[in-house]
C-alpha cells in the first residue's frame, strides 16, 4: 500500500506519489522570532518533524526547508519595546528556537533560511509580479492584484465574493481593491529598511516564503505544511503570488496541522493561558511533550491538560521500561528455542501494523497504539522460562525504528547510577547470604529512589514505579 495524504487543496485522501521518484520537497513555515515559541509552535516542528522521519525511514530523500520570519510588524514593535535593535531581537530568539526544537527531539531542517538574507530574491520576485500586472505600486507601497489570480481561494474554498464582505482598507493604505494585499511596505519613521526600486521598506508578510520557496526548492515542491492557522490568508496568497508568477502548481500536496486547547480552551494571551515552550520543558520532560503532541493524530484539535499530560508520561514509562526488561534478559538469554519462529513472525507483523498505520496520513496516535501492543507482546514474551537472543533482538530492533521515527528517544531520564547498581548487586549478595533483612532494607532503599525489584527465575529485574 503506498502512502495516503490528506491534501487540504482538495480536501481529500490522496496517494503520495512525488514528483521525482524517492525524492520529496518539503517546506514547513517557521516562526516569527520575536519571542520564545509557544506550545502552539510545537505542534508543527513535531509533527512534520516527524512526518519527515518517517518518508526517510519509507526510503524518500527529503528535502526539508524550514524559515525564519525576523522582520516584520512583531519584532519592530518588539525592538521599540525592549530598546533593541531588530536583528539582535531576532538573533537571540532564533537561538531560543533552535534550544527548544533539539529539547522536543526535532532535527534542524536542512536550510533555515532568513528574510534577512534573501532580500534581493524577495525583491527581484515583487519585480516580474509587477511586469506581469500582478502587482502595482502606490507611494513606496507595492499591493498584489488579487482579483487578478482567477484561482484565488482554491486552497481556503472561499469565493472572492465571500472574501470581499470581510475585507477592508486601514488608514493610510491606497489599495485599488480591498482585497489587495502587500508585497513590500514603505518604511515609516525610525523603521528598519531596505532599498528597493520603490523606496525604503521592507517586504510583506506572505512573499517571503513564495521567494524563499522558489530559490531553495524550485518552482513546484512535493509538501507545503503548516498550522491550520496560516491556510487562509498566508498560504492562500502564497499560492497567487507563486503561481501567477511561474504559471505552475506552487505545492503538490497541503498539510496543515489542528489546533491547541488549554484545559478545553482556544489558547490566548487574553485568557492567560498562552504557554511558552522554554518555560513549559523547564517542569515537563520535553519528550513526554512531543509524545503527548502524537498522542492525537495531527490534523485533529488537541487539548493540552496536566491530566493527559501525566497519562502520556506514564505511557511513555511504560514503553521505555518494556525496552529496558528486555535488554536486561538480552544477556541472559540462549540461541535456541522452541517457539522463535512464530515470535518472530509476530513481531514483524507488528512492524507491518506499525507502516499501515502511518502510511494511512501519517497517524501517529494508531501507530502508538502498535507500539503499546508491541510492549505487551515483550512482556508476554519475558514471562517465558527460556528465551531466545533473536527473538530478544527483533524485539529491541522494533522498539529502536519506531521510537525514531517518532523522534523519541529509548534512554530513561534518570538511568541507574553507581550507587543503584551497587545496591542492586549488594542485596544479590545479601539473598545468597540468606541475609533477608538487608535484602529487604536495600529493596525498600531502591523503591524510595522510584526502582523497583522484580526478582524471577532468571535473576532479579527492575522497572521504575
Amino acid at each position: 500500500m503506498s502512502i495516503q495524504v490528506y491534501n487540504t487543496l482538495t480536501r481529500k485522501k490522496e496517494p503520495f506519489v512525488p514528483l521525482e521518484p524517492n525524492k520529496v520537497k518539503m517546506y514547513v513555515c517557521g516562526p516569527t522570532v520575536y519571542n520564545y515559541i509557544h506550545i502552539g509552535n510545537a505542534r508543527p516542528a513535531i509533527v512534520f518533524d516527524t512526518i519527515r522521519r518517517y518518508l526517510q525511514f519509507r526510503g524518500y530523500e527529503v528535502q526539508y526547508v524550514s524559515n525564519f520570519t525576523d522582520v516584520d510588524d512583531k519584532l519592530i514593535r518588539a525592538a521599540k519595546e525592549l530598546g533593541e535593535d531588530v536583528p539582535t531581537i531576532a538573533e537571540r530568539f532564533i537561538e531560543a528556537y533552535f534550544e527548544d526544537i533539539t529539547a522536543l527531539g526535532c532535527k534542524k531542517a536542512d536550510v533555515h533560511p532568513r528574510v534577512t538574507e534573501n532580500m534581493d530574491t524577495i525583491i527581484q520576485f515583487i519585480e516580474q509580479l509587477i511586469e506581469k500586472g500582478y502587482a502595482y505600486e502606490v507611494d513606496g507601497d507595492v499591493y498584489y492584484r488579487t482579483r487578478r489570480f482567477s484561482d484565488y481561494g482554491k486552497l481556503s474554498h472561499q469565493s472572492i465574493d465571500e472574501l470581499k464582505l470581510g475585507a477592508r482598507i486601514e488608514i493610510g493604505e491606497k489599495k485599488e481593491d480591498p482585497l489587495d494585499f502587500a508585497l513590500w511596505k514603505a518604511a515609516k519613521e525610525g523603521e528598519i529598511y531596505w532599498d528597493s526600486p520603490w523606496g525604503k521598506g521592507r517586504p510583506g508578510w506572505h512573499i517571503e516564503c513564495s521567494a524563499m520557496v522558489r530559490k531553495y526548492l524550485g518552482d513546484t515542491i512535493d509538501i507545503h505544511a503548516g498550522g491550520q492557522d496560516l491556510t487562509f490568508p498566508h498560504h492562500e496568497n502564497e499560492i497567487a503570488q507563486s503561481e501567477a508568477l511561474t504559471g505552475k502548481p506552487f505545492a503538490k500536496y497541503w498539510l496543515h496541522n489542528g489546533y491547541i486547547n488549554i484545559d478545553n480552551e482556544k489558547m490566548s494571551k487574553s485568557l492567560g493561558n498562552f504557554i511558552l515552550v522554554h518555560d513549559i520543558i523547564k517542569q515537563v520532560d520535553p519528550q513526554v511533550l512531543r509524545f503527548f503532541m502524537l498522542s492525537v493524530h495531527y490534523r485533529h484539535p488537541i487539548n493540552y491538560s496536566q491530566p493527559l499530560l501525566e497519562s502520556a508520561k506514564s505511557g511513555l514509562e511504560r514503553l521505555k521500561t518494556a525496552y529496558a526488561n528486555l535488554k536486561h534478559r538480552l544477556e541472559s538469554s540462549t540461541n535456541l528455542t522452541t517457539n522463535d519462529e512464530q515470535w518472530l513472525a509476530k513481531i514483524e507483523g507488528l512492524r507491518g501494523e506499525f507502516i499501515s498505520e502511518m502510511d494511512d496520513d501519517f497517524n501517529t496516535a494508531n501507530g502508538i497504539a502498535v507500539l503499546f501492543e508491541l510492549a505487551k507482546q515483550a512482556n508476554v514474551y519475558l514471562m517465558e522460562k527460556h528465551t531466545s537472543k533473536q527473538v530478544i533482538q527483533a524485539f529491541l530492533q522494533q522498539f529502536e525504528q519506531i521510537f525514531d521515527v517518532l523522534g523519541l528517544s529509548l534512554q530513561h531520564d534518570e538511568l541507574l547510577d553507581e550507587e543503584i547498581e551497587a545496591l542492586i548487586q549488594q542485596r544479590i549478595e545479601a539473598r545468597k547470604n540468606r541475609d533477608f533483612a538487608l535484602a529487604d532494607r536495600i529493596r525498600d532503599e531502591l523503591k524510595a529512589k522510584n526502582i523497583i525489584l522484580e526478582d524471577t527465575p532468571q535473576g532479579t529485574r527492575w522497572r521504575r514505579g
